[in-house]
This record gives structure tokens, sequence and C-alpha cells, in this order.
């Protein structure tokens, strides 16, 4: 499954790049340029982690990646999308007073980003707000004639 979903990858990184140059070549607007480049640009970061972190890199789970490591995790094509950034904003113990939670250790804001995943959810953020605004300017102007 591993392997099918990176091919999958490699040919939707295509797919987007010749989209994209179509785009560039027909002068499409700036916005749409940048969206499909904030898309494949997160779709070739993930790409890279996939294929190659497993053999450039030890496991970093809990510490830090060692680049060109012996103890390597994997083999070409079986890495794992790491470039994960953390920021716990509040660390500590719950009230004793909450129940059933109460004196449970937490942290606040503990979601990784990874940067890729970032770039692609921003970029079709993007398009899909661009294209409500879009129609909702063109059924303006169907009402005005």
């Amino acid at each position: 499954a591993k392997l099918i979903l990176t091919f999958v990858r490699i040919i939707l990184c295509v797919g987007i790049g010749f989209y994209l140059k179509s785009i560039i070549k027909n002068k499409g607007s700036q916005l749409l340029i940048l969206c499909f480049c904030l898309i494949l640009a997160g779709a070739v970061g993930n790409l890279i982690d996939s294929v190659f972190y497993g053999v450039i890199f030890d496991d970093s789970l809990g510490q830090k990646a060692t680049l060109f490591s012996e103890n390597n995790y994997g083999t070409l094509f079986y890495g794992k999308v790491v470039d994960m950034l953390h920021f716990p904003v509040i660390k500590g113990y719950l009230p004793e007073w909450l129940p059933l939670i109460g004196g449970d250790y937490f942290i606040f804001f503990n979601p990784v980003f990874n940067v890729a995943d970032v770039a692609i959810s921003t970029g079709v953020g993007l398009l899909l707000w661009c294209n409500s605004k879009y129609k909702t300017r063109k059924s303006d102007k169907s009402e005005l004639v």
C-alpha cells in the first residue's frame, strides 16, 4: 500500500506540474498560480519525505534525526512524512476538582503541524475561497441584468 501511495503521489505531482505549466502559459491569474504552486510544493515535499527519508535519516521518534546514519529505518520509497513542527502553548496538570480528568497532565495545543500539508491546505483553501468570491460576483452581475 505504501508503494502504491508513493506512485500515486508521483503521478499527481506530474499532473499538477503540467497543469501549473499550462496556467502560466495561458497567463492565468497570479493568485491561481500561487495556489497551485503551494499545492505542488507541499505534494513534492511529502513525496521527498516518503521516498528518501528512511534511507538518509535514522528514526526521529522522540529525538532529533541523524543525517546519513548507519541505522536508517527504511528503504527507498518506504519513508515517513516527517517535516513536523510542534508548538505546545501550555503544559501542566488539570485541577483536581474536574470530574474524570482532574489531576491529569495535559498539553494545550499539542498537534504537530506538517509543513507540506499546511502548504497544500493553504493552496486548496485559497482556491475554494477565491472560487466562492468569483461565484458571488458572477451571481451579483446576473441580478443586475
